[in-house]
């Protein structure tokens, strides 16, 4: 069985442009996660609060974060995308939470396969309610869990290569010492 973390490309135009493996789909309130031993995708939580995901979340595979998981991904785009599957992304911005004391990158993206999305080179050129949305998820989430997490503003794409590269170095390094 392929690793979706381990055994796929990230992509041949990084950092602008990379697979994501999507994990959980626009408007779910299920939080799946990959589960980084086995590859398949484990029943986090439901959500606590009367929430949904306001895009289709997943990763990165081959990147490593300073969060100690894949880097994460939103992929902005017209339908709720299947988990597990593998849409090619490319970046548009950058979303930092500080979660639990540690960084949180979220990379923000588009399907360069949907038409209504695939014209967006910056998270600026998105409707201001849209980024609002995107933001004030991640604010409420944990809310009725009792945890709180401090997120960034939005920042444009050029901010979000350094971490996607960042990420890609962890990741290798990481993989030659082995993963635990």
């Amino acid at each position: 069985m392929t690793h979706p973390w381990h055994d796929v490309t990230p992509g041949e135009h990084l950092p602008y442009e990379f697979n994501a493996v999507v994990e959980i789909p626009m408007g779910s309130s299920v939080k799946y996660e990959l589960d980084k031993k086995t590859g398949l995708l484990r029943l986090d939580r439901m959500l606590y609060s009367a929430v949904y995901y306001p895009a289709n979340y997943g990763f990165v595979p081959q990147t490593y974060a300073e969060d100690d998981d894949p880097l994460d991904v939103l992929v902005l785009c017209q339908e709720a995308v299947a988990p597990m599957t593998l849409v090619t992304a490319r970046t548009i911005g950058l979303m930092t939470m500080v979660d639990g004391g540690k960084k949180d990158h979220k990379i923000l993206a588009v399907a360069t396969g949907d038409p209504e999305f695939n014209s967006f080179r910056d998270a600026r050129q998105l409707p201001p309610h849209r980024l609002a949305m995107l933001r004030r998820f991640f604010q409420d989430y944990k809310q009725l869990e009792g945890k709180s997490v401090e997120v960034d503003e939005i920042q444009p794409a050029e901010l979000s290569l350094p971490i996607i590269e960042d990420a890609l170095q962890r990741y290798s390094a990481q993989r030659r010492r082995g993963f635990h």
